[in-house]
Formats: C-alpha cells, structure tokens, sequence
C-alpha cells in the first residue's frame, strides 16, 4: 500500500459558502478563475465538460451536487490519465474556507509538484477575489 505526497492549499472567502459552492460547482465559471486548468471556455461535449487548458484539451468531471461542500473533480489530460483533485468549501461564519488538496503524482519532479502548488494558490487566490465584497 501506498500514498501520493500531498499539500492541502487553501483559502478564505468572504462570501457564503452556499454561494461559493454554487459557484465553484458550475464548470462554466473555471476559465474565470483557474487559469492552471481552463484556458478557454469550457464546453459539454456528449455530457462531458471539455475545455482547452495549459495541458492541451481536458474533460472536468465533478463530484454530484451535494449539501456537504464537497467538490472534488476528476480532470482527464490529454494523455488519458485521471487526476482526481479533492476540494471541500467549508462555512466559517459569513464567509467560508476553500481547501484544495494538491498531489504529487508519480511521474511529477518535486519541482513540478511545487509549481503545481503554486498554480493551484494563485487560482484560489482569483477566486477569493472574483466572489469577495467588491
């Protein structure tokens, strides 16, 4: 048995958590915040979601809609291997925090894992500021 290295990255919004789960749930909204996965407008092709990412083309899969926060995807590369990506949206009085689990997959450097990582941060850090007061 093993385990992939892991980062858990995260971030404080100051906005509802319903408000920021919806949000985050509807994968129209990815290029307009995660720029490290969408690039373009993301697209449903034979019900899967398709979008160009820095990558080349990828399908987004997220976890059912669900009243617990969660909104784990699954992201299909071009290569045909599946990452999956937990995430949860977790209520903090008004607001709400977004924890984005980061894994370091086999194949990936530690110095890729790191980038991947700060990739990850920045598009939290557009979400924050995208659903934050304005």
């Amino acid at each position: 048995m093993s385990t992939l290295p892991s980062r858990h990255v995260a971030v404080r919004i100051e906005a509802p958590a319903a408000a920021v789960y919806a949000f985050v749930a509807d994968p129209t909204n990815l290029p307009r915040w995660a720029a490290g996965l969408a690039s373009s407008a993301v697209e449903l092709h034979e019900g899967r979601w398709v979008t160009e990412s820095p990558m080349g083309t990828v399908e987004v899969a997220f976890a059912p809609r669900n009243d617990f926060g969660v909104l784990d995807h699954d992201v299909t590369l071009p290569n045909g291997e599946v990452v999956s990506n937990p995430v949860r949206v977790l209520p903090n009085e008004d607001g709400c925090d977004l924890v984005f689990t980061v894994r370091r997959r086999p194949d990936m450097s530690e110095e890729d894992f790191e980038r991947d990582v700060a990739a990850v941060q920045a598009d939290l850090d557009t979400l924050a500021r995208l659903l934050g007061p304005s």
